[in-house]
């Protein structure tokens, strides 16, 4: 096993295939992919400055750490790597990365991170200015997270998300499985063109959310402002506690809710004695 401890690294794959080693309280700056083909690293107490840091490695273990602005799209290609109690300043931090553990990060630029990816489990991260994250990836497994940034998992699949905050407009596009349990979403049109999406005990607000859906279960939610909602969803199990907008040209299934302010059915679209739609406890009828 090779030691580095305090070292002080700079110039284009400075410590480039380095297998088996521990680094702590070292500086890695100006010069791009320091540690690049590497593998079996435990990594301390140490600073990233500058790009591609971590291109290529696996077995890779980083705590106490810190990642600057420049080094930016810093951990790609890389497989099995756990990183507890960082800080990141850089954007795109993973893409086409697997098996990705992370505990207690904050990322303070988490634009377009994630992509994808695949096997990530996150608890306790803080991500601003996250636009786009989780964009194709898949095998998602998040407790508390709090996320601002719009566009989160478009185009993902077999999603666990709990006990968080996404605020995040257009989030749950084009998804495959998600499950998300006591968790508050802001953001507008939500989770279309998806299948098999769940959430229980959420607080949701939207505009225009959950549409052209297939496989659609709400339970113990309320829909803030939401209008025009499951437009063309079908096989829906929905409990909505309090008040939903409108509900426009569901296919199939059934919607409860304390009320609603308007109820939309074109029979020239739809079969509107597919859904069975319950309002303050009343079946509504055609």
């Amino acid at each position: 096993m090779k030691f580095y401890f305090d070292g002080n690294y700079e110039g284009e794959r400075a410590l480039y295939n380095t297998n088996d080693a521990v680094i702590v309280n070292c500086r890695f700056h100006d010069g791009e992919s320091h540690l690049k083909e590497s593998s079996d690293l435990e990594i301390r107490m140490s600073s990233f400055e500058w790009k591609y840091p971590l291109w290529y490695c696996s077995n890779v273990k980083v705590r106490d750490s810190f990642f600057a602005l420049m080094s930016r799209s810093g951990i790609w290609y890389t497989e099995n790597i756990e990183m507890i109690n960082c800080t990141f300043e850089c954007p795109k931090t993973f893409r086409r990365a697997k098996n990705i553990t992370l505990k207690d990060v904050i990322f303070l630029d988490a634009n377009e991170m994630f992509w994808n990816c695949e096997g990530i489990n996150i608890s306790n991260m803080k991500a601003d200015n996250g636009d786009y994250m989780f964009f194709n990836a898949k095998d998602i497994e998040i407790d508390n997270l709090y996320l601002d940034g719009n566009y989160c998992f478009d185009g993902a699949s077999n999603i666990k998300v709990s006990n968080s905050t996404l605020l995040s407009k257009d989030s749950f596009w084009n998804v495959e499985n998600a499950y998300t349990t006591n968790t508050k979403i802001v953001g507008e049109y939500i989770g279309w063109n998806s299948k098999n999406l769940t959430f229980i005990d959420c607080d949701i607000e939207s505009e225009q959310g959950f549409c052209y859906i297939k496989g659609l279960t709400l339970k113990n939610c309320t829909l803030k402002g939401t209008n025009l909602s499951f437009e063309l969803c079908e096989d829906i199990d929905v409990e909505v506690k309090g008040h939903i907008v409108s509900i426009k040209n569901p296919i199939s299934g059934r919607i409860v809710c304390d009320s609603v302010g308007e109820i939309i059915l074109d029979k020239a679209l739809i079969d509107p004695s597919k859904t069975e739609i319950i309002v303050g406890g009343k079946r509504y009828e055609i």
